[in-house]
């Protein structure tokens, strides 16, 4: 005897969501790698030219952990792109400072990640985009605004490297 598979009541918002988020992100990294940058460094460079921001800060507004974000930083620096500097506000503190050069890649990196979206977005109409757009973020300020307390973490998809 097999087991017989419960029918759908309802489309798979899991898999909707899923499915669509891993290929924007992998599209977004195909663009980004023509000029030579990842997600997280154009996030870091964006974030840090809009204010002064600590690595901490920008951690945060790119979702990211602490080593991950020193790696990013890191690869900035080196790529004389960003430098770490004593915060104007808090001595102690080190902020991210965007170079020259990184804010010219920056302005190139917005320009990519706008067409990928309007790509995306491309099949719509534009009635579909506006409430597209409208209902998504109403998910992610309420309902889906923040993760919900797990005595288990759910763990992230992980992206493939390379």
């Amino acid at each position: 005897m097999t087991a017989m598979t419960p029918a759908r009541t309802a489309p798979d918002l899991s898999y909707l969501l899923d499915h669509t988020s891993h290929v924007l992100r992998t599209r977004m990294a195909a663009a980004l790698a023509e000029v030579g940058l990842t997600a997280r460094m154009h996030c870091v460079l964006v974030h840090a030219l809009e204010q002064e921001r600590t690595q901490i800060e920008l951690a945060e507004l790119g979702d990211m952990d602490k080593t991950t974000m020193v790696v990013t930083v890191d690869a900035l620096e080196q790529a004389g792109l960003a430098e770490r500097r004593p915060s104007s506000k808090d001595r102690r503190a080190r902020v991210i400072t965007v170079t020259g050069d990184g804010a010219k890649l920056a302005a190139r990196s917005r320009q990519i990640v706008d067409r990928v979206h309007e790509e995306v977005l491309g099949d719509m109409s534009p009635e579909e985009r506006e409430v597209f757009l409208r209902v998504m973020n109403r998910l992610v300020t309420g309902l889906l605004a923040t993760p919900a307390d797990n005595p288990q973490p759910v763990r992230r998809a992980r992206q493939r490297s390379g």
